[in-house]
């Protein structure tokens, strides 16, 4: 009964992704993107969370500064963490790919 009514949930539960942006910023050149998207299932919140959760606190993320990382649920950003000089960036300079 239990696993019958979870099937009938699924279907309107949101989907989760956890999305990382890593910037290169080259004196003189527009600062270039590129982003790495790691999408769940619907209603694999528990799961995206652990995800999102490994990629902030691992050393490598870190050093790759300047990196953003996003959790997202159906496309809404519900938590963000920033390394690197965010502040300093001029939006404007940000190259779209």
């Amino acid at each position: 009964m239990k696993r019958l009514l979870k099937k009938a949930i699924k279907p309107f539960l949101p989907s989760y992704e956890v999305v990382t942006t890593t910037y290169q910023v080259i004196p003189g050149l527009p600062i270039t993107k590129k982003l790495s998207t790691h999408s769940f299932e619907k209603g694999e919140s528990k799961e995206a969370k652990a995800f999102y959760g490994k990629v902030v606190s691992s050393d490598f993320t870190k050093k790759l500064a300047p990196v953003e990382v996003q959790l997202r649920v159906a496309g809404i950003t519900i938590k963000k963490a920033q390394y690197g000089p965010f502040q300093n960036f001029d939006k404007k300079k940000i190259a779209q790919n």
